[in-house]
């Protein structure tokens, strides 16, 4: 009796620790979508309160190395389509990379109001730092630098250039007085505490940079995590739609 009553406890803990499991999932997320994801993340909750999402914010650059070394990450939502696809093709991604949104960059300045020089306001005479993610790491810092390049502007600017080890930061150097300047994020842009911040800016056209496609995939840690899975399909709702077109991006 007392083997069977050990049996069954083993079984019960067993099956309590696999109901945990499925019900927690560790996402790395590129840290421009930060305001957008806490959102997205925040309603999700809500509608299951039984999964624990736990979000990490960083340059997409950064969380791709830590995944080909064996990082425990779930899913992975991207600042480009390159770092998932490159993932996928090595089989650390066991879905298909979804285009979940397409990204802006703007000139953003308490110094200056970036939308009477456009472009040329990153050559101003008051313009000493110029604030961007670092290109090598960070999407949103090589499309920065995809458009000064363009523009025939980068030769012009690039000692004056400071680098954010992910476009957040680059955010915080150009908010704080860091910098006089920043090409970051719309989303940043638009979100509450840059709002506070006061400053102006401009959206850089489409045309100077490529499409800042980002692209998300759920990693061979998550198999057979459900709770993995329905994050990453959440992504696509109606409402986390909603959500990211609030806060400056689109889906084509």
């Amino acid at each position: 009796m007392k083997i069977i009553k050990c049996l069954l406890l083993i079984v019960i803990l067993f099956s309590t620790t696999t109901f945990f499991a499925q019900g927690k999932a560790t996402v790395v997320v590129a840290a421009n979508l930060k305001t957008a994801m806490d959102s997205i993340a925040k309603d999700y909750k809500q509608r299951n309160p039984a999964d624990n999402i736990q979000i990490s914010y960083g340059a997409s650059g950064k969380f791709y190395e830590q995944i080909v070394n064996g990082a425990p990450f779930d899913v992975f939502f991207s600042a480009d389509m390159n770092y998932p696809t490159k993932l996928k093709e090595s089989h650390f991604g066991i879905s298909t990379v979804k285009l979940y949104a397409i990204g802006r960059i703007a000139i953003w300045s308490k110094k200056i109001d970036p939308n009477t020089q456009k472009m040329n306001s990153l050559l101003d005479p008051k313009v000493k730092k110029i604030s961007i993610a670092n290109p090598v790491t960070a999407p949103y810092g090589a499309k920065a630098v995809e458009s000064m390049k363009r523009t025939k502007i980068y030769n012009k600017v690039k000692s004056n250039l400071v680098y954010g080890e992910n476009i957040a930061q680059a955010a915080q150097f150009v908010a704080f007085g860091a910098a006089d300047i920043g090409i970051i994020a719309l989303s940043d842009v638009l979100s509450p505490a840059m709002k506070k911040e006061r400053g102006k800016y401009y959206v850089i056209p489409q045309e100077n940079h490529a499409p800042l496609e980002q692209g998300c995939v759920v990693l061979k840690h998550a198999k057979g995590n459900a709770t993995a899975l329905r994050f990453y399909d959440y992504i696509s709702s109606d409402k986390a739609v909603a959500i990211l077109k609030y806060y400056g991006y689109s889906q084509k």
